[in-house]
């Protein structure tokens, strides 16, 4: 299992790496099929926000859905320990429902199907038409979505912790949005044309 940690906005100490690889050990045995594990520390230099100083991002690249966690602490150690154990309970997660489903392989998640497709930034010609002088930035992803039920699109959106997760729901054959409510509720968002209805 390879570890690759950086730093944005900060330098990474020796002794903080030696501290992430004996840390980020367990991951191994919890998924024995963990590739890497990318792992981003950013310094927040504002004094008002001492209390959310250092955070630390974990990305846990597997044959399974990308799985990632992230904590803010005072400093870095307290971050990484508190973003390892929200990973290793994702990963246990991920385990005990394979363990469920009795070692059916789960769909790609759309992050880990475009990890490797790089990120296109476009610049639109400037109008003359209105005098706007400045270029529009547009940035443009595609991703290649494995249909799945909305069971499954809940089970990666909480395994990539974000608050949305973007799918081809199966039984309606549309997209569909699941997203995080207040609380421990979930809304979904499907798209029908125009003059159509949910099927």
């Amino acid at each position: 299992m390879d570890i690759v940690v950086k730093g944005r906005h900060t330098e990474v100490a020796d002794r903080f790496r030696g501290h992430v690889e004996v840390k980020l050990a367990k991951v191994a045995k919890l998924d024995g099929k963990v590739s890497r594990i990318d792992v981003e520390i950013c310094e927040e230099h504002n004094p008002r926000m001492a209390d959310q100083r250092s955070r630390v991002e974990l990305t846990c690249r597997t044959r399974g859905p990308v799985v990632r966690a992230e904590a803010v602490a005072p400093d870095p150690y307290a971050a990484l320990d508190l973003a390892s154990s929200r990973l290793e309970a994702r990963l246990r997660k991920a385990a005990d429902r394979r363990r469920v489903h009795h070692g059916i392989r789960t769909p790609v998640s759309v992050a880990s199907a475009t990890a490797g497709l790089s990120n296109g930034v476009k610049a639109s010609e400037p109008t003359d038409e209105d005098g706007d002088e400045s270029p529009f930035l547009v940035r443009e992803k595609e991703h290649v979505a494995v249909p799945m039920t909305l069971d499954q699109a809940l089970f990666e959106m909480e395994l990539v912790g974000h608050d949305f997760y973007l799918f081809v729901d199966t039984e309606r054959e549309a997209p569909s949005v699941v997203y995080r409510r207040h609380g421990y509720n979930y809304g979904v968002i499907r798209l029908v044309t125009e003059g159509g209805g949910a099927s």
